[in-house]
C-alpha cells in the first residue's frame, strides 16, 4: 500500500480509506459486505479453537498429563488471562505501528501454530509442553467496521447488521466448541480436536487473505492511548485559562462531515482544545509551524475522550464477573460427564448448551 494518489471528487470513492494499493477505495468493488464476510468467517474459527482448548483444559491436565488440580486450575487462569490480556497487545499494535489487517493475519497465523504444535504434544507421548494457543485477534471487529462507510446511509446501516451478525458468530463458535469438539476430545480424542482447531484457523486465515483486494485500509492514526494522554496533559497545561462561551471558538481540525459535535459534559476536557496562540505550535516537517498535539488539542479529540469517561462506570461493574466466571468455569467441567440432549457431553457443554436453549425460549 505505498501507491498514493490524490483524491478524486468521486462520489463512488470512499474519502478516508484506501484500497490494497494504497488508491482511495472505490466503492463499488471494495468493502461492505464483500470484504466484512471474511472477517466474519476468521472470528468464528478463532472463536471455535481458543474455546474448543479452554473448555476441557483442567480434565486434558489432570487425566493426560497428571497435574494435580490446584496446578490444573492455575494454568487454566493463565491461558484465559493471557488470551484476554493479549487483547489489548493486539489492539496497540493495531492501531500505532502495524494496522488491523496484518495484526489479525500475524496474530492469526500464531494461534494456528500454538494449535497445531497443541495436537502434535497430545500425539507424540515424549512431547507434553504446557499447552499454548491463543492469539489476538482484537482488531477484527474494528477492522470489519473498516468495510463500511458511516457517511453512507445504506452502509451505515449495513454496519449495524454485521455487529449482529459478528456476536451471533461469536456465540455460535463457542456452542461449536463447548459441544462438538468436546465431544470429539473425549469420545474420539484430544489430537483429533486439536486438529480440528489448527486445520480451521489455517482454513480461516486463508480466506482472509484472499480477501485482500476486496477490503478497505484505514490509515494509522496513533495508539488511542496517546490521544487520551494528549488530550489530559494539554487540558491541565491550560486548566487556568479561561474558556469561550460558544464552542466555535475553540480549536477544531477535522472537515465538516468528520467532526464529532461538542457536549458540556466534563468541562474541565475543553480546555485541551482552547487557543492559546504561538506557544501553541511547534517547527513542523517543512519547517511550518504546526500546533503541538500535547498543547492544542482539537475538539474532536477531547469528545472522544470524553466518550471514553462515560464508559469508565461501566467498567467495575464488570470487575467480578469475570473471575466468578472462571471460577464456575474450571469447577463445572471437573465435574462427571452427564446425558445431554442423547449426547454423553461434558458437563461444560451441557451447561453451555442449555444456557443458548434459555436465551432462546426467551427470545
Amino acid at each position: 500500500m505505498e501507491i498514493e494518489r490524490p483524491w478524486s471528487g468521486d462520489g463512488n470513492l470512499v474519502h478516508d480509506a484506501v484500497d490494497y494499493r494504497g488508491c482511495p477505495a472505490d466503492r463499488s468493488n471494495t468493502g461492505s459486505w464483500l470484504g466484512a464476510a471474511s472477517v466474519v468467517g476468521i472470528e468464528l474459527c478463532e472463536r471455535l479453537a481458543t474455546m474448543g482448548i479452554a473448555v476441557n483444559l483442567v480434565t486434558y491436565l489432570t487425566n493426560t498429563m497428571h497435574l494435580p488440580s490446584a496446578q490444573s486450575a492455575n494454568v487454566v487462569t493463565d491461558f484465559m488471562g493471557t488470551s484476554f490480556l493479549l487483547c489489548f497487545l493486539g489492539g496497540f499494535l493495531a492501531d500505532a505501528f502495524l494496522g488491523r489487517y496484518l495484526t489479525i493475519a500475524i496474530f492469526a497465523l500464531v494461534q494456528a501454530l500454538g494449535t497445531g504444535l497443541l495436537a502434535v504434544s497430545t500425539t507424540l507421548p515424549q512431547l507434553r509442553p504446557p499447552p499454548c494457543g491463543a492469539g489476538s485477534a482484537a482488531p477484527v471487529s474494528g477492522f470489519g467496521t473498516d468495510q463500511f462507510d458511516e457517511r453512507d446511509d445504506r452502509e451505515r446501516t449495513a454496519m449495524g447488521y454485521f455487529f449482529n451478525r459478528f456476536f451471533f458468530i461469536i456465540s455460535v463458535g463457542t456452542l461449536l466448541a463447548v459441544t462438538v469438539l468436546v465431544y470429539i476430545q473425549d469420545h474420539i480424542g484430544r489430537s483429533w480436536a486439536y486438529g480440528i482447531c489448527s486445520g480451521t484457523m489455517l482454513v480461516a486465515i486463508a480466506v482472509f487473505l484472499s480477501g485482500t483486494r476486496r477490503y478497505r485500509y484505514k490509515r494509522s492514526s496513533g495508539s488511542p492511548v496517546v490521544h487520551i494522554l494528549q488530550v489530559l496533559v494539554a487540558a491541565t497545561r491550560k486548566r487556568g485559562l479561561k474558556r469561550p462561551l460558544t464552542a466555535a471558538a475553540l480549536y477544531e481540525d477535522r472537515p465538516e462531515d468528520a467532526r464529532i459535535p461538542h457536549t458540556t459534559q466534563f468541562p474541565c476536557l475543553d480546555s485541551a482544545a482552547v487557543m492559546a496562540g504561538e506557544e501553541d505550535n511547534e517547527v513542523g516537517p517543512h519547517g511550518r509551524p504546526v500546533p503541538n498535539p500535547w498543547k492544542l488539542c482539537s475538539v474532536s479529540r477531547v469528545e472522544e475522550v470524553k466518550m471514553v469517561a462515560r464508559l469508565m462506570p461501566s467498567v467495575p461493574s464488570r470487575r467480578d464477573e469475570v473471575p466468578i466466571g472462571i471460577i464456575l468455569f474450571k469447577f463445572t467441567i471437573k465435574k462427571k460427564d452427564v446425558a445431554l440432549i442423547g449426547l454423553d457431553l461434558s458437563p461444560a457443554a451441557g451447561r453451555r448448551l442449555r444456557q443458548v436453549l434459555r436465551v432462546l425460549r426467551q427470545a
